[in-house]
C-alpha cells in the first residue's frame, strides 16, 4: 500500500510539473515555430504578401505566413498574448486604438513597435461597364448613414433614400447598393471617419454636437444603415470585384491599391471633385486617404526566426521607396524623412507610444 501511495504521489507531482513548466518557459513555446506569423488588414495584405515572398526567396528563412483577417480582427489576435499560438506581426489600415493597446497590455503584450509603411486612398468603385459616379462626401453620408437630417429643423430620421437620384436629381436613378467591409476592417473604420464623418460634419448643427457629446456625434456620423443598402461583403476584395461585374449598378469600397491592380475591370468615383489617382493621394488632395501600418511584437524578436530581416526587407528602399516594388502594387510612398524615421524605428524596435 505504501508503495502504491508513493507511486501515486510521484505521478501527481509529475503532472503538476508539466502544467507549471510551460508557464515558466514562454520563450520555449515561442521558439517552437520556425516561420513568421502575420495577420490583419486586407488592404495591407497584398503588400505584406509580396514582401514575405521576396524575403523567403532571398534569405535562408521560411516565407512568412500572411493572413487577411481585417485590421480589428488582426489586432485582436496580436494582442491576445505572447508565444507561438499568437501572431508576431499585425497589419493595419488605421492606427491602433487605445482600447486595443489596453487589451495588449492586459494580455502581457506590453512592448511593441509601430511602423508606418505608406499611404492609401479609399475608393468607391463600380464596374467599367457602368457610368462613372461623381459625388461628394456629403452625398455618401446621406446615402449610407443610418439616420439623416430630415430637412426640417435639427431633426434626424431613419434614412429614407432608396436611389441616388432621391438624394440629388443629377445622380442616376438607380438603387443605392454598396458592397463594403465589415466592422472588423480598418477600411470600414477609415471610411466612417474620412468619408461618412467628412460629409456629416458639413451640417453645422451636427458638428456642434461634437463639443457637447462626442459619443452622440460619433454615433450619428459613423453609424451605417442596416436596411440592405450597405452590404457587408467580408474581407475578400476579389469576390467584391466579381459581384460588381455581375451587377453594374452596385458600388464597392476598396483601398486604392486594389483599384489600381484591377483598373481594367473597375473604376473609382470622383470624390469632392478629385480623382482617386496616385498623385492626388500622395499630395493629400484626395479627401479619403489614410496611412497604413504594421505592428511588431518585440517579445518574439530573436525567438521567431527572421523577424528583424523581414522588417529590414519591408523598410528597404527597394521595397517601399519611390521606385520600389511595392509602389508597383499601389502603395503611396511616404516622404524621404518619414521613411527614414520609420526605418530607424524598425531597426531599433522603438517602443510604441500613443
Amino acid at each position: 500500500m505504501k508503495r502504491n501511495f508513493g507511486m501515486a504521489a510521484a505521478s501527481m507531482l509529475f503532472a503538476a510539473a508539466t502544467l507549471i513548466m510551460p508557464a515558466l518557459m514562454p520563450d520555449a513555446d515561442a521558439a517552437g515555430r520556425d516561420y513568421i506569423s502575420i495577420v490583419g488588414s486586407s488592404t495591407v495584405y497584398p503588400f505584406a504578401t509580396v514582401v514575405a515572398e521576396q524575403f523567403g526567396k532571398t534569405t535562408k528563412f521560411k516565407t512568412p505566413k500572411v493572413e487577411s483577417t481585417g485590421s480589428g480582427g488582426g489586432l485582436k489576435l496580436f494582442c491576445s498574448g505572447i508565444g507561438v499560438r499568437h501572431p508576431d506581426i499585425a497589419n493595419a489600415s488605421r492606427r491602433i486604438k487605445k482600447s486595443e493597446v489596453d487589451r495588449c497590455s492586459k494580455n502581457g503584450v506590453k512592448d511593441f513597435t509601430e511602423i508606418k509603411i505608406g499611404y492609401d486612398g479609399i475608393v468607391i468603385a463600380n464596374s467599367r461597364d457602368a457610368g462613372r459616379m461623381n459625388v461628394s462626401r456629403k452625398i455618401l453620408f446621406l446615402a449610407l448613414a443610418k439616420d439623416v437630417p430630415s430637412g426640417i429643423g435639427e431633426v434626424l430620421i431613419p434614412n429614407p433614400y432608396k436611389t441616388w437620384k432621391d438624394i440629388n436629381p443629377a445622380l442616376p436613378d438607380i438603387k443605392i447598393e454598396v458592397l463594403g467591409p465589415p466592422p472588423t476592417s480598418g477600411t470600414r473604420d477609415a471610411f466612417a471617419e474620412l468619408a461618412m464623418e467628412g460629409g456629416c460634419k458639413q451640417y453645422s448643427w451636427i458638428k456642434a454636437i461634437k463639443k457637447k457629446d462626442k459619443k452622440r456625434y460619433k454615433a450619428i456620423c459613423h453609424a451605417i444603415r442596416e436596411d440592405g443598402a450597405y452590404i457587408e461583403a467580408g474581407e475578400n476584395d476579389v469576390l467584391i470585384v466579381k459581384k460588381l461585374e455581375a451587377n453594374p449598378h452596385a458600388f464597392g469600397i476598396f483601398g486604392f491599391s486594389f483599384l489600381d491592380q484591377n483598373a481594367d475591370r473597375i473604376q473609382g468615383s470622383i470624390i469632392d471633385g478629385v480623382e482617386p489617382e496616385f498623385e492626388n493621394i500622395a499630395s493629400g488632395e484626395y479627401p479619403i486617404s489614410r496611412p497604413l501600418y504594421f505592428y511588431v511584437k518585440k517579445a518574439h524578436v530573436g525567438l521567431i526566426p527572421g523577424m528583424k530581416g523581414y522588417i529590414k526587407e519591408f523598410t528597404s528602399e527597394k521595397a517601399w521607396g519611390p521606385e520600389g516594388y511595392l509602389i508597383d502594387k499601389g502603395l503611396i510612398p511616404m516622404p524621404d524623412k518619414e521613411r527614414e524615421k520609420y526605418r530607424e524605428d524598425g531597426r531599433n524596435l522603438k517602443e510604441f507610444s500613443m
